[in-house]
C-alpha cells in the first residue's frame, strides 16, 4: 500500500495549460481524480470554464479556469496572479498548451512558421518559469513537465512540419537546461513526447489515420489521451522524486521502428 501511494495526487495543486480539451482535458480529469486540485488554463475560456465545471462535478476537486494567451508574459503573469489567490499552492505545472501548422517550410510565412514557435517553445517557457518563481517563493519545490511529442526525435511524414519538430526539440533541450537550473530550488523539470493520439484533432484527418497506423508495429496502435495518464501522474507524483530532465516517448513503438 505504501507504494501505490507513490503516485497519489492527494493535496496537490497546480495548473494545466491548454486543458479545455484533448490532453490536457484528460489530464486535468486523472489528476482530480487522483486527488489533485487543478487549474484549467486556456485561450478558450468558455470551454475551459465548461471543462471546469465538469471536472469539479464529477470529482468533487477544487477546479478553476483561467483564460491565458501562453504567448504573453503578461497574460501569465496575470494567470498566475488570479491563481495564487484562488489556490493555496503550487505543486505541479504541465505546460500541454501547443499548436502546428502544416505548410512547405519552401512557403510558409514568416509569420506562420514563428506562431508554432511562441505557442509550443516560448510558451512552454513562459509558464514553466511562472511556475516555478512561484515554488521556489514557497519553498518547497515541485515539478514542472511540459508536453513534447516524438516529433522532437523523428520526422513526421507525409506532413510538412518542420517547425513543430524544432519547437518540440527545443522543448526537451529546454527542459533539461531548468532541471538543472533550478534542482537546487527542490524542482523537477521533465517532459512527456506523446506519438499519435487520437484527440479531437487527429481524429478529424480521417485519411492520415491509415498512413500512421502503418507506421506503428504489428500488433500496435494509435493512441488515446488516456493512454499517456500514467506518464503525466508518474512525474508529477512522488513516484519520480529521484526523476528530473527525462523524456518519456509514449508512442505505441512509432520511433524504435
Amino acid at each position: 500500500m505504501a507504494d501505490l501511494r507513490l503516485f497519489s495526487l492527494e493535496g496537490k495543486q497546480g495548473f494545466i495549460t491548454g486543458a479545455a480539451q484533448g490532453i490536457g482535458k484528460c489530464l486535468a480529469e486523472a489528476f482530480a481524480n487522483f486527488g489533485a486540485d487543478v487549474a484549467i488554463v486556456d485561450r478558450n475560456i468558455e470551454l475551459a470554464t465548461e471543462t471546469a465545471a465538469e471536472i469539479a462535478e464529477k470529482t468533487g476537486r477544487k477546479v478553476i479556469a483561467y483564460a491565458c494567451d501562453v504567448t504573453d508574459p503578461d497574460s501569465v503573469a496575470e494567470m498566475m496572479g488570479r491563481y495564487a489567490g484562488d489556490f493555496d499552492r503550487i505543486d505541479y505545472a504541465v505546460n500541454n498548451a501547443g499548436i502546428f501548422t502544416d505548410e512547405s517550410a519552401m512557403d510558409i510565412s514568416p509569420k506562420r512558421f514563428e506562431s508554432v514557435i511562441k505557442v509550443d517553445l516560448n510558451g512552454v517557457f513562459y509558464t514553466a518559469q511562472a511556475a516555478a518563481r512561484m515554488m521556489r517563493e514557497q519553498g518547497h519545490g515541485g515539478s514542472i513537465v511540459s508536453t513534447a511529442s516524438m516529433s522532437a526525435h523523428i520526422i513526421n511524414v507525409p506532413q510538412t512540419i518542420a517547425n513543430y519538430c524544432a519547437a518540440k526539440a527545443g522543448v526537451i533541450q529546454l527542459s533539461k537546461g531548468l532541471a538543472v537550473e533550478w534542482a537546487k530550488y527542490g524542482i523537477r523539470v521533465n517532459t512527456v513526447s506523446p506519438g499519435y493520439m487520437k484527440t479531437e484533432l487527429i481524429a478529424a484527418m480521417s485519411d492520415m489515420l491509415p498512413v500512421w497506423e502503418e507506421k506503428v508495429p504489428e500488433g500496435s496502435r494509435l493512441g488515446y489521451p488516456e493512454d499517456l495518464i500514467g506518464a503525466y501522474v508518474y512525474f508529477v507524483s512522488d513516484a519520480s522524486k529521484y526523476a528530473t530532465g527525462a523524456d518519456l516517448i509514449v508512442d505505441g513503438g512509432y520511433t524504435i521502428l
